[in-house]
C-alpha cells in the first residue's frame, strides 16, 4: 500500500525529530570540575577567557564549575585558570613560548605526580597568573609529544596580561 502524503511528512518529522535528539545528546558533556583561582574575579581574566580558542590540542573547550576557568577534552581534561598566585623567584625550569603574533609568554614547568602525569605550567612575570595543566592523556605518549605546543596556542590570551618580569637564564646571571 502506498504511503500517503501524511503519512510520509510525519514520518520525516519523526526522523527528524530523532536526529535532533541524538545530535544533542552526544553534544552534551559534563561540566569539568576546577578549582577557582584565588583572584580569579580579576576583570582582565574575563578578557583572557574571551580570547581563548574553542579547540585546543584537538579537543572541543568544555564548560568548567568555577568563574575564569577552562578545559578542552575529555577527562582527564587540560584545564586552564586565570588568577592563581604569581610565582616568585624560582630555580624551576622555565621556558618562553612565542605565540603566532609574535607575543612571547614566559611560563614555570613543573610535573605532575609521577614522570608520565602531566604538566603544569604558570605563567611567569604577569599579575594575575595562569596556570595551564596538560594530562600526558592529551597530548599522547609519543617521544614527539611536546605539551608547549599548547602554550603556543594559547599565547595570544595569554598576553592580554602584560609581563612585568622575565625568565632570566644562565647567562644572565
Amino acid at each position: 500500500m502506498p504511503d500517503s502524503p501524511t503519512h510520509r511528512r510525519g514520518r520525516a518529522t519523526a526522523l527528524t525529530t530523532a536526529a535532533i535528539a541524538v545530535a544533542l545528546l552526544g553534544a552534551c558533556q559534563s561540566t569539568v570540575e576546577v578549582a577557582p583561582a584565588p583572584t580569579a574575579s580579576a576583570p582582565v581574566c574575563a578578557e583572557v577567557l574571551r580570547a581563548l580558542p574553542e579547540e585546543l590540542a584537538a579537543a572541543e573547550r568544555r564548560s568548567t564549575t568555577s568563574q575564569a576557568s577552562a578545559a578542552w577534552g575529555e577527562d582527564p581534561a587540560i584545564t586552564f585558570r586565570c588568577g592563581v598566585a604569581p610565582p616568585g623567584p624560582t630555580t624551576d625550569r622555565c621556558i618562553t613560548a612565542e605565540a603566532a603574533n609574535g607575543t612571547s609568554v614566559d611560563w614555570v614547568v613543573n610535573e605532575i605526580g609521577d614522570v608520565d602525569s602531566g604538566w603544569r605550567f604558570t605563567t611567569y612575570g604577569r599579575v594575575p597568573a595562569i596556570e595551564l595543566t596538560v594530562p600526558v592523556e592529551r597530548v599522547g605518549n609519543a617521544s614527539d609529544a611536546d605539551p608547549t605546543t599548547l602554550l603556543v596556542d594559547i599565547g595570544e590570551a595569554v598576553d592580554l596580561i602584560g609581563a612585568e618580569r622575565s625568565c632570566l637564564a644562565l647567562e644572565d646571571l
